[in-house]
């Protein structure tokens, strides 16, 4: 919260009251799972999703396999939750990294299976192995003890069951830290609203506006429409994104848009999109990191990086929607 914010707010700046507005910080900015918790409202999430596993419908693709029993569906996910690597991680936006990092858990396999992904050798490959519970749970407090700012769960949709019954195990071991949902925006509602009061930050993609391209590129003709109820719902849970006095995001929706070659993403449209059926207060990464890989053709109109003027053409489109706050990054390329 700034100081715009606070005055808003009815929250004085001056000196008399710098140690309640401290003390009010301090309670704003715990994090939503520990009072979750202390509520054993976690406990009932952890149930109920927990029966989603039974016939997994977990994810919108619905597969209804008995992932209690082993068996796998779509995104290939288990009964235990699934790990490639875990790190602190200073590629992410600003807000998210601060100078001490985010603590990113790279989760295996994906439900959207995207022939372009960036993570092919983790969504389609199966790099990483199963972990237990305990192990998981450990993960989050060694991230928070290298100094990491959040815990940063990529790719978490398939694994959400997996992930609150890990929780209240990290919460034990003295986890406090905001945790952020970093999905492809591929999310069943229903899933979500299990996570109401217990993430603090959404960082959804925002992929492809138009269906024929989802079903092309991601086998999902109705990512568009699922993605915007997600994105809604995600708003309606967090709000836009707030940030501390050092510019350290605390709660909200961070949405993140990779810029595809020829225009294939419908950037314009999602962009008029956030702005008008979200807010215009979004806080947007406009991604210019596509490059050729995974499962994409030679000579195919994903060959080839996108140009300066796609690029250039994707952020002017968002500024004439109204949107501003948009993540602020240093634009380079890799020269042949």
């Amino acid at each position: 919260m700034n100081r715009v914010e606070l005055i808003k707010s009815g929250i004085s700046f001056d000196g008399q009251r710098k140690s309640r507005y401290h003390k009010i910080l301090a309670i704003m900015w715990e994090a939503l799972y520990l009072k979750a918790y202390q509520k054993k409202i976690l406990e009932e999430r952890i149930e109920r999703a927990w029966q989603l596993l039974e016939a997994c419908t977990v994810c919108p693709r619905k597969c209804r396999v008995n992932r209690l029993k082993g068996e796998k569906g779509f995104c290939r996910g288990g009964l235990l939750p699934e790990v490639s690597s875990y790190a602190p991680h200073f590629g992410e936006e600003r807000p998210l990294v601060g100078r001490s990092g985010s603590g990113t858990i790279f989760f295996t396999h994906c439900n959207l299976g995207c022939i372009f992904c960036q993570n092919y050798e983790i969504s389609h490959l199966g790099e990483g192995r199963p972990v237990s519970f305990e192990r998981l749970a450990r993960m989050m407090v060694e991230l928070q003890a290298l100094g990491c700012l959040n815990i940063n769960f990529v790719t978490p949709t398939h694994f959400v069951p997996q992930i609150l019954k890990a929780l209240p195990l990290a919460i034990d071991m003295g986890l406090k830290v905001p945790l952020v949902y970093n999905t492809s925006g591929y999310d069943s509602v229903e899933t979500l609203k299990l996570l109401e009061g217990i993430i603090d930050i959404y960082m959804p993609d925002f992929k492809f506006i138009n269906s024929e391209v989802a079903r092309a590129l991601a086998q999902a003709p109705d990512y568009p429409q699922v993605a915007k109820e997600a994105l809604r719902e995600m708003h309606r849970q967090v709000g836009d994104l707030i940030l501390d006095e050092k510019g350290v995001a605390k709660r909200g929706l961070l949405v993140r848009h990779l810029v595809l070659p020829a225009g294939l993403a419908g950037t314009a449209e999602v962009m008029r999109f956030l702005a008008e059926e979200i807010s215009k207060d979004t806080y947007v990464n406009i991604m210019d990191q596509y490059r050729p890989c995974g499962e994409v053709r030679r000579g195919s109109v994903l060959d080839r990086y996108i140009t300066t003027e796609e690029y250039e053409e994707a952020v002017s489109s968002a500024l004439a929607c109204g949107l501003h706050r948009l993540d602020q990054r240093q634009r380079w390329r890799l020269i042949w």
